[in-house]
């Protein structure tokens, strides 16, 4: 039912995976180990403290002290059986069996001079299984005080044990390494091992009840699920659910649906996160320096020789047959289509659509996204110099080729199919004098646009890689982002400031200036603004570097800072639209190609978060922000369930219009009551006789359960004397029939403060049938009064003449006629009323009326003349 957790000092128990529903507060140190035992939680600290909390009320049932320099407490576990009964291991090698329920200390086992790490009840009763510092692993008997076998693993402490419960007699044992150790209990020995389960240390292992399954989890942000069907005993990966175990430090959409994310972490992984679900989710692996010598790492080379380090920049590509390229040009069009269709699907996974970075490498990767797995190209240049890193890359829009840029000043393109390199760009093999910092292609593969540090943007002919321009920049460009549909150019400079340029003008033609950091990244949309948080997807770490993105149609920039800021330009406004602060600095930012998402990587946080569009849900209002504007601080996830419960509450408080009852004196304002409460108030009869049972309904045959018995030897049922019929009297007394209801009482009030609303609020509150009874009540016949007629003809008045609740009025007006008309048209006072109401009533169908002809007047010009 309940899940717990412990951050720092407090311990906190979620129901359903996110609703927390209760706190324990009393630890003075860091909680570090949890064990919930029925209605109660065990819960230790670092300083030495055992507390027993009940769980229901959070109140401390027990606490017990231990001296950490005798007995730390590292490890604890209910025995199987054993009522009330803990044992506690301690990083000095002892055990000691307490009695939760009178607090005492039952026995005390010497240990095997080893801090003991993990406490692990085996299927057999009385045994458990004892991990501890060394790498030993002892299988005791605590009834008898006896060490039955142990084994001993040689990659350091144990930590985690866990039993196979479904036949076998099997243990697994985790290693700091990311190691798993399966240990026979019968045989004595070691039945196999997986090397490398996880890339950090086995934080839990758990073999499920009575199934061959056994869940893995580790510090390298991955859950593994493995099953036993192998032959020997062997397992293997069944379910995988991971992110990045480091920092993110580039993300880009993948594809036109905006479903899928490419992420690059600091961890030298590249995945993708699909926004749809997680089984979606892929996992393209680490780089390796070459594939062939990867097959042998089993023969002595190990996995850090083989790795690349980080992925600092990549770009993707899908790419596409065009439909002008297709040689069946004789074909109709639909065959065109159906022949491009089935082209493009088949060509993704031809070649490498992926080229990567990586960090302090002159060489870089091919990727493919279809097979997942990285390609058999390294693109280096001929002839380069030593030290040089490649800083920058660029797939041209047809997916065929590959530009990048390096730190020497190269600028190279390569076949992306054969992964030959194709020529460079500049005299000397140098396109500029300092370090690539961007590289752009335009659509149609005609431009080549590079910048560097050295102040110049330069434009070149991609096939005769001939300088057809430069320009000179205010300042160094940290990254740019060409928009390829509208031409728009967008850099980032060091001085913090933004610069578009139109690459058919070479003009500048946009300045932005605000950000008090480095711009990290840079993305555009023509919807981007206002975007609010939804989820956040398992990843780590960031590098600080200045990438940029552009919308479909260009009309928006979004970018991000390490000010911790994000925001919002529009391009032909020229003013900023949007701006909010984040808690972590975001490094880098990317837009789905639909528009409905925005994913940001943030400094230090695993998680890939996802905002979705305002202007998808509702209309937002885009004005251009003051220039003296603050910023308003989003939360991320992570936080406290009481912190976003506040934020949520104010942003609904803030954004939620709050309307006036009226408008205008002069305008008619309809009720919020739903059709159902008013529209049927003239057919209760109907329902009522639709309604109706068609057979009575019968008494129960069955008699009452408990019968009073008269006391005597032979059992009779007791009978009701006289006397207690004659007490109870089948006559109502007047004063029960004389009641007035409350809503008669406000009325008779109202009559004297002029005011109707207290009844008009209780009449809304009342049901049709209840209305019914409360119009009955107001004739004499009913309990009422003549009087109460006439004041309910005054409140009707009243609403009439206010414009509220018009739709109300009439249908109140129509019952009440329909009920007391007879007995109204015999009074005179009351049929003066009713005149002055019919007046008011006419005067307003007709100011109506007017409104509505003239409506209709302008509705069938538009529609008919010629404009």
């Amino acid at each position: 039912m309940l899940v717990f957790a412990a951050t720092g000092r407090l311990i906190s128990a979620f129901a359903r995976n996110k609703e927390v529903v209760m706190h324990y507060n009393g630890h003075e140190q860091e909680v570090r180990l949890l064990l919930p035992l029925g209605d109660q939680l065990i819960s230790a600290d670092s300083g030495g403290d055992v507390i027993v909390w009940d769980v229901q009320s959070g109140e401390v049932y027990l606490r017990l002290h231990f001296d950490p320099s005798t007995f730390d407490v590292s490890a604890m576990m209910h025995p199987s059986t054993y009522l009330n009964k803990v044992l506690l291991g301690s990083s000095q090698g002892a055990l000691q069996l307490w009695n939760i329920k009178t607090s005492k200390l039952l026995f005390t086992f010497a240990g095997w001079s080893a801090g003991v790490t993990v406490l692990q009840q085996s299927p057999a009763v009385d045994v458990v299984g004892v991990g501890t510092a060394t790498g030993r692993i002892i299988i005791h008997n605590i009834r008898l005080d006896e060490t039955l076998m142990s084994f001993t693993q040689d990659w350091g402490p144990i930590t985690s044990l866990s039993f196979r419960t479904d036949g076998p007699p099997i243990v697994a044992s985790g290693s700091p390494q990311g190691h798993i150790a399966f240990w026979d209990l019968e045989r004595h020995q070691l039945v196999t091992q997986h090397r490398h389960a996880h890339r950090t240390s086995i934080a839990g292992a758990t073999f499920l009840q009575g199934e061959p399954i056994l869940v893995t989890n580790g510090a390298d942000n991955a859950i593994k699920v493995w099953i036993f069907d192998q032959e020997g005993g062997g397992a293997r990966l069944l379910r995988i659910r991971q992110g990045h175990s480091a920092p993110p430090t580039t993300i880009h959409h993948h594809g036109n649906d905006g479903k899928n994310i490419l992420s690059a972490g600091q961890d030298g992984t590249l995945q993708s996160f699909s926004t749809v679900h997680e089984r979606f989710n892929k996992n393209l692996g680490h780089g390796s320096v070459n594939k062939k010598k990867e097959k042998k790492k089993k023969k002595g080379l190990t996995y850090e020789e083989l790795r690349l380090p980080a992925i600092t920049a990549f770009s993707s590509c899908e790419h596409y047959d065009k439909l002008c390229r297709s040689p069946y040009r004789k074909r109709s069009i639909k065959a065109d289509i159906v022949l491009f269709l089935f082209t493009a699907v088949t060509r993704q996974s031809d070649w490498d659509g992926i080229v990567a970075c990586h960090r302090d490498r002159l060489a870089t990767t091919t990727w493919n996204y279809q097979r997942c797995t990285m390609g058999a190209h390294h693109l280096q240049p001929p002839g380069s110099r030593r030290g040089a890193i490649a800083t920058a890359v660029d797939i041209t829009s047809c997916g065929n080729f590959v530009v990048i840029g390096s730190s020497c000043g190269r600028v190279d393109v390569y076949n992306l199919q054969s992964g030959l390199h194709r020529g460079c760009y500049g005299d000397d093999e140098k396109a500029h004098n300092s370090v690539v910092r961007g590289i752009a292609t335009d659509t149609l593969n005609q431009l080549t646009l590079t910048t560097g540090s050295d102040w110049l943007l330069k434009f070149w002919r991609f096939k005769s890689k001939k300088l057809e321009e430069e320009m000179k920049l205010n300042a160094a460009p940290a990254s740019m982002k060409l928009h390829r549909e509208s031409g728009m150019l967008a850099l980032a400079l060091d001085d913090f400031t933004l610069v578009v340029v139109d690459i058919e003008t070479r003009r500048v033609v946009r300045k932005f200036a605000g950000h008090h950091g480095n711009i990290n990244d840079m993305v555009g949309w023509m919807k981007v603004l206002a975007y609010i948080h939804v989820t956040q997807y398992a990843n780590r770490k960031l590098n600080v570097f200045i990438p940029q993105t552009f919308s479909p149609d260009g009309r928006w920039l979004v970018t991000v800072a390490m000010d911790c800021t994000i925001r919002a330009w529009d391009l032909p406004s020229g003013s900023l639209v949007d701006c909010f602060l984040v808690a972590t600095a975001p490094v880098s930012v990317s837009l789905s190609p639909t528009g409905d998402f925005l994913a940001t990587a943030h400094v230090d946080s695993l998680g890939l978060y996802l905002w979705t569009n305002k202007s998808l849900c509702g209309p937002v209002g885009l004005r251009p922000l003051p220039a003296d504007y603050q910023p308003v601080v989003e939360t991320l996830p992570g936080v406290t369930v009481e912190e976003t419960e506040q934020e949520v509450n104010s942003e609904e408080e803030e954004d939620v219009y709050q309307s006036a009852e009226q408008l205008g004196a002069e305008l008619v304002t309809l009720s919020l009551l739903p059709e159902s409460r008013w529209k049927s108030l003239l057919h209760l009869d109907e329902i009522k006789k639709r309604n109706k049972p068609v057979a009575a309904p019968a008494a129960p045959a069955a008699a009452p359960f408990f019968l009073p018995t008269v006391p005597g030897l032979t059992p009779r049922f007791a009978t009701q004397t006289q006397t207690e019929h004659e007490t109870q009297s089948k006559v109502l007394n007047w004063g029960v029939l004389s009641q007035r209801s409350e809503f008669i009482c406000t009325l008779e009030s109202a009559l004297t403060t002029g005011s109707f609303d207290q009844p008009l609020r209780l009449l809304k509150d009342c049901g049709p049938a209840a209305l019914s009874v409360e119009l009955n009540s107001l004739a004499p016949e009913g309990g009422g009064a003549r009087e109460l007629l006439l004041v309910f003809i005054q409140m009707i008045d009243s609403m009439l003449a206010s414009g509220r609740d018009f739709d109300l009025a009439h249908a109140y007006l129509a019952l009440f006629l329909k009920l007391h008309l007879r007995s109204l048209s015999q009074d005179a006072i009351a049929m003066e009323a009713l005149n002055h109401l019919l007046s008011r009533l006419e005067k307003s169908w007709a100011e109506l009326q007017a409104s509505f002809d003239q409506s209709l007047c302008l509705l069938s010009y538009a529609k008919s003349a010629l404009l």
